[in-house]
């Protein structure tokens, strides 16, 4: 093999491993703004369900919505936020509440039944309330208490 060839098969292998370094470097920094996207969203998740936890949570306690259909929105919320410092037998109430709730018609499924019928649900929803009562209000206590935490800890968080 001759000098020049040689000489410019080294050039072109440098001008080869030169390109692979930047396009891994340009993917390196795109997996970075990725992932720093993916963290802003799961971070404004959270912030929405603990925004929507605490308006609920208010409500519960002024008895401004009923107990029921409250539990059953804060578990799925709850469920959403899959966060492991939410506070587990809270989450208890409502899980207990959700499953004694699950046969009733909701939405248009409620609107499709007859008075009677309607009637008969609201029975059980009342139960189910009057049941729970005490312990619906202690969850929806504690609920507020975790949104206030949750958000001096997001405060501190951001001073760092």
């Amino acid at each position: 093999m001759s000098l020049p060839l040689t000489v410019g098969l080294c050039v072109l292998a440098i001008v080869i491993v030169v390109l692979l370094a930047a396009y891994a470097w340009r993917l390196s920094r795109e997996v970075k703004r990725r992932s720093a996207f993916r963290a802003a969203e799961i971070a404004r998740a959270n912030q929405n369900c603990i925004d929507s936890l605490s308006a609920l949570s208010d409500a519960m306690v002024a008895r401004q919505v009923d107990l029921v259909e409250g539990a059953l929105r804060c578990r799925v919320l709850l469920d959403i936020l899959d966060h492991p410092s939410v506070m587990p037998d809270s989450r208890r109430v409502f899980d207990e509440v959700a499953v004694e709730a699950e046969t009733l018609h909701t939405h248009q499924a409620r609107r499709e039944l007859s008075p009677r019928d309607r009637h008969r649900e609201d029975v059980k929803r009342e139960d189910i309330a009057q049941r729970h009562d005490q312990a619906l209000h202690l969850a929806a206590i504690e609920l507020q208490t975790f949104c206030r935490n949750w958000a001096a800890a997001k405060d501190a968080s951001a001073l760092k």
